[in-house]
């Protein structure tokens, strides 16, 4: 940045007749993270709105536990996202909420007394062991209408049966989101999730049943290399933000990226990389329009999206 380019620091007031965009126009001028979500605000609008452009949303199983499962799938539907990548825990957490709820706690429980009564603790949000006794109900006649279809499946295909088997009653479900859209969820770390342990018990009967998680990489690397140009939001980091940038490698990078994330990059991790990091690999294009928001989702986003849509 050109020191003669540089705008002022503009202090606000905040006034309760405002929208979050007006709010988020405010916090673009007022510095720190505020100004970097004002920009996330302009790269995902201009993202959306680039007819050109292949859009894809990757994001962590633990937003989907937590209240932001609705902005996602109101996000997916809204910002015309083109592909989701995530993990098999946020596919465990949508199919159980569309059923059950999970209820919410403290950070601060007696995590001993919990595990005697069959609760377990994800951060301040409680999830009773019962509700995997309900996925496990749910999903073992599912798979057995799915093998007697075919006894070979790609993980996108095995996901779209699952959601329109069961989670078509909630409209908060990303996975309807993407049903209405035909936008494929990949999950390249599926196993590692309650759906990997019922695949392996249902795979005691029916050994010849194959997830495929190969399968889903040509139809992936088709989407990347047949863009005219792409870009990716990202909440949080591991495999689903892996597997999205790494993805456009292909193609010689994003043309728009934007994270949202809570990791530090100084450990050397990929969850805690940034986007001029990515930019040396050659995932993000060296001209690409790309920001960082250090924050926890569940605030940041719902704040960006609000003035997305407004």
């Amino acid at each position: 940045m050109a020191l003669n380019s540089m705008n002022p620091v503009k202090d606000f007031t905040v006034d309760s007749r405002e929208n979050a965009s007006a709010l988020v126009r405010k916090l673009a001028s007022c510095g720190f993270q505020a100004s970097e979500l004002g920009s996330a605000v302009s790269i995902m609008r201009e993202m959306r709105d680039d007819a050109k452009c292949t859009r894809f949303f990757a994001f962590t199983a633990n937003l989907v536990a937590s209240g932001l499962r609705g902005v996602l799938a109101q996000f997916i539907r809204e910002a015309r996202v083109d592909a989701v990548l995530t993990t098999g825990g946020a596919i465990d957490h949508d199919l159980i909420k569309s059923h059950a709820p999970y209820l919410q706690g403290s950070f601060f429980l007696d995590d001993v007394a919990l595990h005697k009564k069959k609760i377990n603790r994800l951060g301040n949000i409680l999830v009773p062991n019962d509700r995997y006794a309900l996925l496990e109900k749910k999903v073992q006649p599912v798979f057995r209408k799915l093998y007697e279809k075919r006894k070979v499946w790609a993980t996108s295909d095995f996901v779209r049966e699952l959601a329109s088997e069961l989670c078509l009653n909630d409209k908060n479900s990303f996975l309807r989101a993407c049903l209405e859209r035909g936008t494929p969820v990949f999950v390249p770390g599926f196993v590692d999730s309650a759906l990997g342990l019922q695949l392996h018990f249902f795979k005691q009967d029916y050994p010849d049943f194959v997830l495929d998680e190969t399968g889903d990489f040509k139809k992936l690397a088709t989407l990347v290399l047949s863009a005219k140009k792409t870009g990716a939001v990202i909440l949080g980091g591991g495999i689903a933000k892996h597997h999205t940038i790494g993805a456009n490698i292909l193609r010689g990078g994003l043309e728009y990226s934007v994270y949202f994330t809570t990791a530090s990059p100084f450990d050397g991790s990929l969850s805690g990389a940034q986007v001029q990091e990515a930019k040396s690999w050659g995932k993000i294009k060296e001209r690409g329009k790309a920001v960082t928001v250090v924050g926890d989702a569940t605030i940041s986003f719902p704040l960006a999206v609000a003035a997305l849509v407004a």
